[in-house]
């Protein structure tokens, strides 16, 4: 029984993706709830950015099932039920991506404001005095420093890009975030301030969100749920600190051992 909503936001039934003979991942199910995060952790290679390319629509899987509870419809295939065109919006309106190199993520040679805006002009807003105060909004929420609102990414830090990117995706409020390594290459101290931030963020928006990572610290801070993967499959799947404090599969025991000794 979830501690969340009755009715799932997103439901994966027997997920299974192959790159010519080699299984990426394989019959990956499981259900998640408005407000839930839910973490999926695993060594390079354990097929978990297979996993997130095709929840996210970015990749098709050779077989199973990804359903989402579009607004209005209901659980649908977004691989078969939905047209690409449809997918997209999806992306600009309902759902976030955060990338680990915010690089990829933003528009690096326009201003913080306009990566802000940008996505709100995507959905048909015109008005800059409204677009341009929703994007001081949001850089306030993430903490960046307002006086910086005209200068372009590229002139910002790793950390500052990272805030910036999540601005970028959360300012049409998505109710699904999917996060690849949020944190991966970062300064120990800017990891911790930005935990903070995403932990706050889900909360108080009540974000749905999926994040890959091979950081069990981050997933301990973030995700309620925990999915453990090894050679495309899932090993131990459960709620994170029963997962974390008595790990069941002896992948997962070697894995919690040597990152999280006691």
């Amino acid at each position: 029984m979830s501690d969340f909503d009755d009715a799932p936001l997103l439901r994966v039934s027997g997920l299974t993706h192959r790159y010519g003979n080699t299984i990426a991942c394989r019959d990956v199910s499981f259900e998640l709830y408005p407000g839930e995060v839910l973490g999926i952790v695993g060594e390079s290679g354990s097929g978990k950015t297979t996993l997130l390319d095709c929840l996210s629509g970015r990749l098709r899987p050779s077989t199973g099932e990804v359903a989402y509870d579009v607004r209005g419809r209901g659980l649908l295939d977004i691989h078969r039920q939905l047209s690409e065109p449809e997918r997209r919006m999806l992306m600009r309106t309902d759902w976030g991506i955060v990338l680990q190199d915010p690089r990829e993520g933003l528009r690096m040679r326009v201003s913080a404001g306009a990566n802000v805006g940008e996505r709100l002009m995507a959905i048909g807003a015109r008005h800059y005095g409204e677009i341009r105060a929703q994007a001081v909004d949001w850089m306030e929420r993430v903490e960046l420093d307002l006086a910086r609102i005209d200068d372009p990414p590229s002139t910002f830090s790793g950390g500052m890009r990272q805030r910036l990117q999540i601005a970028r995706n959360l300012v049409t409020g998505p109710r699904l975030v999917f996060m690849d390594e949020p944190t991966s290459g970062l300064d120990v101290s800017v990891q911790a301030r930005l935990l903070d931030l995403l932990r706050r963020l889900t909360r108080e928006l009540n974000l749905a969100s999926i994040v890959v990572t091979h950081d069990l610290g981050v997933v301990r801070l973030l995700s309620h749920r925990l999915i453990v993967m090894r050679d495309g499959e899932v090993v131990e799947h459960g709620l994170t600190d029963r997962v974390l404090d008595d790990p069941r599969h002896p992948y997962t025991q070697l894995l919690v051992s040597s990152i999280l000794p006691v």
